[in-house]
């Protein structure tokens, strides 16, 4: 039977890679191993199984903070943001690549979405620093790297998969994923600024005349995605709302903000929730597709063959971690986010449990690998998503020059994270003994 469930996990991989769609090719692969090796009469399980994620509270925020990037993404608050900061750190060495850093970071706290936050600053940024005179590498490998902080800077839509996946209060891993967020913005910002002081060809310094309503218009586009951030993440890391419940709250303000920039209509309104639903339906569906994938593979003895193969590795949990880590870094090449999340996760989760990881830490630490792995080539999707947008002078081995000391960066924040576990677990901790709780 070992033989077949290696061959199972073989066929899903092949058919992925051939592109057919993740959903019913998890769905088609459960079918057949399942019918033939435990019988139709198995499938009886499923609708309870499906049933149970539908109704799952937690997943509900998920289409809520989708709308919430993507009312954002059309009220027009990258670019508002980038001339904002370009003004504030142009004198600087290297300042407009700050600035993308300083930008990246806002909206990952405020949208979520990695795909549409690399587009929006490859877009809006990236011929603003060629023209600038910027290195081509830097300015693509800040963009990139910048673009992919929404992969674990709250509020993640990986993360809230994530803890559902693993049973990971999603509070607790938002509060965890604070300080490795914060970590890496700052890695980020100091590479940029040793890389231009020591070169200053790279990142040249703007000339800019002074404009006596700086500070003002800093406020005013600065201070609006603020208390967006806190009303979601305050609420959430104070118990004061749940979150779905805070999900909710940033979805209005979302609106509340695309107003405010006279950027929302009723067409924009219209496209948004369109395109909420097809990024959620797409979501839900391979949920589901990963539910009786699953449900097969455990029923064929895949979980018992995975945890006495793992839990025998030498080295015991340090063992595993190594390759468990390594398992979904590669993965991450050929795979979406989504894809590891509901297909490999399941599997690792209940042996971290048993060798008693710490599954917060975990969790956070698959996010980081995961955004770590979308950014290493030659295969990151974030490499492709700006190369899509990028002007034709731009080139892929641009791109990837660019981006290798911050795959550098975040490998080492990642192994700051396995040595030192209280960066991802003090927080949390902290807000437990202040609310009480």
């Amino acid at each position: 039977m070992s033989f077949w469930i290696l061959s199972m996990f073989v066929l899903l991989i092949f058919l992925l890679l051939l592109g057919y769609p993740v959903a019913f090719t998890l769905g088609a692969v459960a079918l057949l191993y399942g019918g033939v090796f435990l019988g139709f009469n198995f499938f009886h399980l499923l609708p309870l199984q499906i049933w149970g994620v539908i109704t799952n509270f937690t997943l509900l925020a998920v289409p809520l903070f989708v709308f919430m990037g993507v009312i954002l993404d059309k009220s027009g608050l990258a670019e508002d943001l980038l001339e904002t900061m370009a003004l504030l750190c142009g004198r600087l060495r290297g300042g407009l690549a700050l600035s993308v850093v300083i930008v990246g970071a806002l909206l990952a706290a405020t949208t979520g979405v990695v795909g549409a936050t690399v587009v929006t600053m490859g877009i809006i940024a990236l011929p603003t620093m060629q023209k600038r005179n910027y290195s081509a590498p830097l300015a693509c490998g800040t963009i990139a790297a910048s673009g992919t902080l929404g992969q674990i800077i709250p509020p993640s839509i990986i993360l809230i998969l994530l803890g559902d996946v693993m049973g990971v209060p999603v509070g607790r891993l938002f509060i965890g994923a604070v300080v490795p967020g914060l970590l890496l913005v700052i890695m980020f910002l100091v590479y940029i600024i040793i890389y231009a002081w020591l070169r200053p060809e790279v990142g040249p310094a703007l000339e800019q005349a002074e404009d006596e309503r700086l500070w003002i218009r800093v406020i005013s586009t600065l201070i609006p995605p603020l208390l967006l951030v806190v009303g979601v993440l305050g609420s959430i890391f104070f118990g004061v709302a749940s979150p779905t419940e805070s999900a909710a709250i940033g979805g209005l303000g979302a609106i509340l903000l695309a107003l405010a920039h006279r950027k929302l209509d009723l067409e924009k309104l219209r496209d948004a929730m369109r395109l909420t639903t097809r990024l959620t339906s797409m979501v839900f569906m391979i949920l589901i597709g990963a539910t009786a994938f699953g449900l097969v593979f455990r029923g064929m003895g895949g979980d018992r063959l995975v945890l006495e193969t793992m839990t025998n590795l030498p080295g015991g949990e340090w063992g595993f971690l190594a390759v468990s880590m390594l398992i979904i870094f590669v993965l991450g090449f050929f795979l979406d986010f989504l894809q590891i999340c509901f297909i490999v996760v399941p599997i690792l989760a209940p042996i971290a449990n048993t060798l008693n990881i710490n599954l917060l830490w975990l969790a956070v630490l698959i996010g980081i690998n995961l955004q770590t792995s979308f950014l290493t080539p030659p295969f990151g999707f974030s490499l492709f998503y700006l190369k899509a947008v990028a002007p034709p002078s731009i080139g892929i081995h641009d791109i990837y020059r660019g981006i290798i000391p911050f795959v550098i960066l975040q490998v080492i924040a990642m192994i700051l994270l396995i040595l030192f576990p209280d960066l991802v677990v003090w927080l949390p901790d902290m807000m437990d003994k202040v609310l009480g709780t």
